[in-house]
């Protein structure tokens, strides 16, 4: 199966986010985003709302970063300056057996997260823009399977288990539920899964493609969110096996294209990883 990295970007520009609100104008990246550098990410400023953001929307950015597996030893600072204690999980042992990692910070972090992420080689692929409505999910395509494939994973009650999916798309699904009691937070779940994206109106075809669903719940993870929190998912380690769920999600072993701005050396073409930074934006409410 042809899995390069390209494919997986253009279908999160392309697709964007399937099932949410609305997309940048054009269907892709923003000219002032296409080339921005890892330091200059960040959450927006709370000035110059839209129509569109003064609805009653929980709003996010998706930042999607790529490292060398080469350097994701050094991560390890990167995951250290994270807090994993507010996360809530189906199972942690399974998350954890599946190989990905998840961890909260907040605004006054972004710097040294930034910075930490420079330093192990990663480089910013792309941006995506994800409006939620109350208690409603969102899709964030990852991937996309171009035929059936059996993929493994460690069930919640950690058992060895396997899944035939595709043709279709390796998304994280994301739902954001206001907390009544609580002004400025909500509860963000969020799990791997895999999905046909359709948009007939014909009931018959749209409930087809649900049945084909798998949701992957053993790597689910849930907190509650206000606006300047951002949360980080990457792996474990890199896992070069694309008939594993953490391998599938996160790595790209063929490779892209690395520069290195800070040392007179030619771009290499490197197997890399995944990182997936949620910023929680802003709540309209």
């Amino acid at each position: 199966m042809v899995r390069a990295l390209q494919i997986a970007v253009s279908i999160c520009i392309g697709l964007g986010v399937i099932g949410c609100g609305p997309r940048e104008k054009g269907g892709g990246l923003a000219p002032a985003q296409a080339g921005v550098k890892i330091g200059e990410i960040g959450p927006s400023g709370a000035g110059g709302q839209s129509g569109a953001e003064l609805l009653k929307t929980i709003n996010f950015s998706i930042y999607i970063i790529e490292v060398p597996a080469e350097t994701i030893d050094k991560l390890a600072d990167f995951w250290s300056v994270l807090d994993a204690r507010p996360l809530r999980f189906n199972s942690p042992s399974a998350f954890k057996a599946n190989s990905f990692s998840v961890g909260l910070a907040h605004l006054q972090r972004w710097d040294k997260v930034y910075n930490l992420l420079r330093g192990a080689g990663g480089q910013e692929l792309g941006t995506v823009s994800l409006l939620l409505t109350d208690d409603q999910a969102g899709d964030l395509a990852v991937t996309g399977l171009n035929f059936k494939q059996k993929v493994s994973f460690v069930s919640g009650d950690l058992y060895s288990q396997s899944a035939t999916i595709g043709p279709g798309i390796l998304a994280l699904r994301i739902k954001a539920t206001k907390m009544p009691a609580v002004q400025g937070a909500c509860t963000v779940v969020a799990h791997p899964v895999f999905t046909v994206p359709i948009t007939s109106p014909v009931p018959e075809l749209a409930a087809r493609a649900k049945a084909r669903e798998f949701p992957f719940t053993a790597a689910a993870f849930g907190l509650k969110m206000s606006p300047g929190d951002f949360v980080a998912l990457g792996p474990q380690k890199y896992v070069d096996d694309l008939t594993t769920l953490g391998g599938l999600f996160f790595s790209n072993p063929a490779g892209s294209i690395f520069f290195n701005p800070d040392q007179r050396k030619t771009p290499e073409r490197k197997p890399a990883v995944r990182i997936f930074l949620l910023v929680c934006v802003r709540i309209n409410y």
